[in-house]
């Protein structure tokens, strides 16, 4: 039987998880939310606010005669965490508050030869303190998204193939650089993360996320939780083997869905050379949204493959909702149209469960540094 000491200590953290996500509520809606007396919301909301982690106020407009129910509001500045999203072309840094706001960020280009794990560790720690410095706030946890296979227990990038990285022992040595406990994960489990609790698959209790940058990679909420696999290992989804005989990968299979869907197959549809940069493929794709046949023509091979690879997806994890990041955003709304169409009328899992959707995701390229915030807050909220 849990002491009443454990039960308020719960009460308060899903409160305040509550607000994290949700934003600004009534102390009345907070009860309904958690089942709580009033009594009992009150000593919550009133510890918080004498802490400093949250304010209330009177809502702009009152619906109702009589006394206003406050709002309570989560403070961002009570709790703040370093959130880093690396990729192979660039890294973006953030502080974000509780609530999930972005209170600052920074960032920068990587080539080839600032894209070793020492340059990158180096760099992140120099920029992060004096954005800190600025925003006169201290965060207490950082999150990093990695495009690679990594280790969540201890954050082990195993490998990152796009950027060259094997065996980094990033999260050890970034808790050491940063002195405060560091969470590294798989780019595209973060971006499953931040979807499902921030964008479009918000409420959906089974979910993959699926984003196309240089690679292809996965993400899946099974049942509200993350699946992550052995060792946390999971998400390879750019690696399933499509094409007999098609391209070769550089992880050393040939005929890999990225091969076939990833950013140089974009190349290829576009006519344009495979060493463009994500601006010169974006404004393609933008340019073919006047017609929307001629968008058929040019990406309708690759939209097959998108479509082929999607409905394996769908026979595997069985989600209600699938979620497109990155690259797959800037296809043509047509285009995204059938392969929504299609892997609803293709799949065996998706015509059992009356049709699985297709959509883009709702917080763009910023999807993946929400995720890695994030991963951060999931213990800080239990100790603000």
């Amino acid at each position: 039987m849990a002491r009443p000491d454990e039960v308020r200590r719960y009460n308060r953290s899903t409160l305040l998880r509550t607000l994290h996500l949700t934003g600004p509520c009534t102390r009345a809606s907070l009860a309904g939310e958690l089942g709580l007396n009033r009594s009992t919301i009150k000593t919550l909301v009133d510890g918080l606010a004498g802490a400093g982690v949250v304010a209330e106020r009177v809502p702009r407009t009152q619906r109702q005669a009589g006394r206003p129910s406050l709002l309570v509001l989560p403070r961002p500045e009570a709790a703040v965490v370093l959130a880093v999203d690396v990729r192979v072309g660039h890294v973006a840094l953030a502080l974000v508050g509780l609530g999930g706001q972005i209170l600052g960020r920074d960032g920068w280009n990587l080539r080839e030869r600032t894209r070793t794990p020492e340059e990158v560790i180096t760099r992140l720690v120099e920029s992060a303190g004096p954005l800190a410095a600025d925003l006169g706030v201290r965060p207490v946890a950082c999150g990093i998204s990695v495009p690679g296979v990594v280790r969540r227990a201890d954050g082990h990038v195993h490998e990152a193939p796009n950027l060259r990285w094997s065996d980094v022992a990033l999260g050890s040595r970034l808790t050491r650089a940063l002195d405060m406990p560091v969470v590294v994960g798989n780019d595209a489990e973060l971006g499953a993360l931040a979807e499902n609790l921030r964008g479009r698959a918000t409420g959906a209790a089974d979910v993959v996320f699926v984003s196309a940058d240089i690679g292809v990679g996965g993400g899946v909420i099974a049942q509200s939780a993350s699946l992550r696999g052995g060792a946390g290992y999971l998400g390879e989804i750019g690696h399933m083997a499509v094409h007999p005989g098609g391209r070769p990968c550089y992880c050393g299979s040939t005929g890999c869905w990225e091969t076939e869907v990833g950013e140089a197959a974009f190349c290829r549809a576009l006519g344009l050379p495979e060493t463009s940069s994500r601006g010169r493929v974006v404004a393609a794709l933008r340019e073919l949204r006047a017609d929307d046949e001629g968008a058929r023509r040019r990406i309708g091979d690759l939209a097959e493959w998108l479509t082929l690879g999607l409905v394996n997806v769908v026979n595997l994890f069985g989600p209600e909702l699938v979620v497109l990041g990155d690259l797959f955003t800037e296809l043509p709304a047509p285009v995204l149209d059938d392969v929504d169409r299609a892997v609803r009328a293709r799949s065996l899992v998706s015509r059992a469960l009356g049709g699985v959707r297709v959509r883009t995701s709702a917080l763009g390229t910023d999807v993946k540094l929400l995720g890695a915030a994030e991963a951060a807050f999931e213990d800080v909220l239990d100790t603000v």
